[in-house]
């Protein structure tokens, strides 16, 4: 099997989720970080998700699933330990044309979650097409200590400059050499070592005058440091 790997935009669409033990935990907050109205349906619930429906940040009922459940949806969940309710969600997500994921069950899935590790924007996706997840997840820790919270930052950074430069009047194509030498440049090391005037000094020598860590990350506030 290969899969086709693929970033969602699920911003306000309608994710349905099935089941509500702690697997089901880890899928809705997933979904609801990445801003999907999200629906849970389940006859228990964690003390999280209790707590997540109280305040509004999801819907849930606490019923068995239902075919008409799906009516809308833009892909669903299943994560219950009943093989027999999850075959019920895989087969009406596939009559219905709808995403479907059976936790730990591939076959029954139109699609799988890879291993993520986040750092802001930065998102490494990790898969091994279902042969090992546990392969994949020492994969995402070893990760997590080569990329470190300096490269949500650096993003932030990199972003900033771009919407600069988008704003003057020349073609874009020529921006690529100068974010080429930015990256080239080390910049997520001088973040975690808080060097802000090494930083500086290579935005200005990239970028020339005008250009300061602060001033970049919070226009307005000056460029103290």
């Amino acid at each position: 099997m290969k899969y086709y790997p693929v970033y969602l935009d699920i911003q306000n669409r309608k994710c349905l989720v099935v089941g509500g033990g702690s697997v089901g935990t880890r899928k809705v907050k997933s979904l609801v970080n990445c801003g999907a109205a999200v629906t849970v349906i389940s006859l228990t619930l964690t003390r999280e998700l209790a707590a997540m429906a109280e305040s509004g940040i999801i819907s849930a009922e606490k019923r068995p699933f239902q075919p008409g459940d799906l009516d809308g949806a833009f892909l669903v969940i299943g994560a219950t330990s009943d093989v027999e309710q999850n075959k019920k969600i895989s087969k009406e997500a596939g009559r219905l044309n709808i995403m479907c994921n059976i936790a730990d069950f591939p076959e029954a899935c139109s699609f799988i979650l890879p291993s993520v590790l986040g750092r802001g924007d930065l998102m490494i996706a990790i898969s091994t097409s279902g042969k090992s997840p546990a392969f994949a997840k020492k994969l995402r820790k070893d990760f997590e200590k080569q990329f470190g919270e300096e490269y949500a930052v650096f993003l932030d950074l990199m972003g900033a400059v771009r919407q600069t430069l988008l704003k003057e009047q020349h073609e874009p194509e020529a921006h690529k050499p100068l974010f080429e030498k930015l990256i080239e440049a080390g910049l997520p090391e001088m973040i975690r070592a808080d060097k802000k005037d090494a930083i500086n000094a290579v935005l200005l020598e990239v970028l020339g005058s005008g250009y300061t860590f602060n001033e970049l990350l919070n226009p307005g506030k000056g460029s103290a440091k």
